[in-house]
């Protein structure tokens, strides 16, 4: 759908790194996983990305996590460096499908921005009384606090460094069962080290959910 979106409010959750609040328009509906266009117009152009929601349901609101990068992101991430409760957005989505469906069990590998996705997924399988599992990558952690919470709420939750590798933690957190799901959220880099983990530690990599982020 299309639609304008308004913000609600702006929580800043890593280095650079915000979870930015929207009312959900009437109609609008998205799983943990699925991805949003929003954009704006500067200068009489318009402008506009896509993020994926970092909230693991849209009932009311929704969210999405930027990590704002001004001299690389451009206009549109100069843009959001100054947005606050009120400002309006244009929202097209949501797109993907690769997205928490009711799976039992939750494994859920993220690179840098895969944290937004993960924190979502596993957040909604404890919720719906499954179990879930979450190993994140980033030199710069972001959502500390959300992946804390998860960890006091029985999710296993192992956060690497940029240079660590994914096999043993991976191999960790699968377990085989039959209504297991691996969720894969990343950069390109990050997606195939993270597929040959999973095939190392006796998972399916062609069964697991994967969106490489480019």
């Amino acid at each position: 759908m299309d639609a304008t979106v308004a913000v609600t409010s702006v929580e800043e959750v890593g280095s650079d790194t915000y979870a930015i609040r929207f009312d959900t328009p009437e109609g609008f509906g998205a799983e943990p996983g699925q991805f949003v266009k929003l954009g704006t117009t500067i200068g009489g152009d318009s402008v506009s990305r896509f993020y994926t929601l970092s909230s693991p349901t849209t009932e009311g609101t929704f969210e999405v996590t930027v990590a704002i990068d001004v001299e690389e992101g451009g206009d549109f991430s100069r843009f959001l460096t100054d947005v606050e409760p009120g400002v309006e957005m244009s929202l097209s989505g949501p797109f993907g499908d690769q997205y928490y469906d009711g799976e039992g069990r939750v494994v859920v590998l993220a690179g840098g921005p895969g944290v937004g996705p993960a924190v979502a997924i596993a957040r909604r399988a404890l919720d719906d009384g499954g179990e879930a599992a979450v190993v994140y990558r980033d030199d710069d952690p972001a959502h500390e606090v959300r992946l804390d919470d998860l960890r006091e709420r029985g999710a296993s939750i192992a956060v690497l460094g940029g240079d660590d590798d994914l096999a043993e933690p991976v191999a960790d957190a699968l377990t085989g069962a039959a209504d297991e799901g691996v969720f894969v959220y990343g950069f390109a880099d990050f997606v195939d080290d993270a597929l040959a983990a999973i095939e190392a530690g006796g998972g399916d990599p062609d069964g697991a959910k994967v969106e490489n982020f480019g």
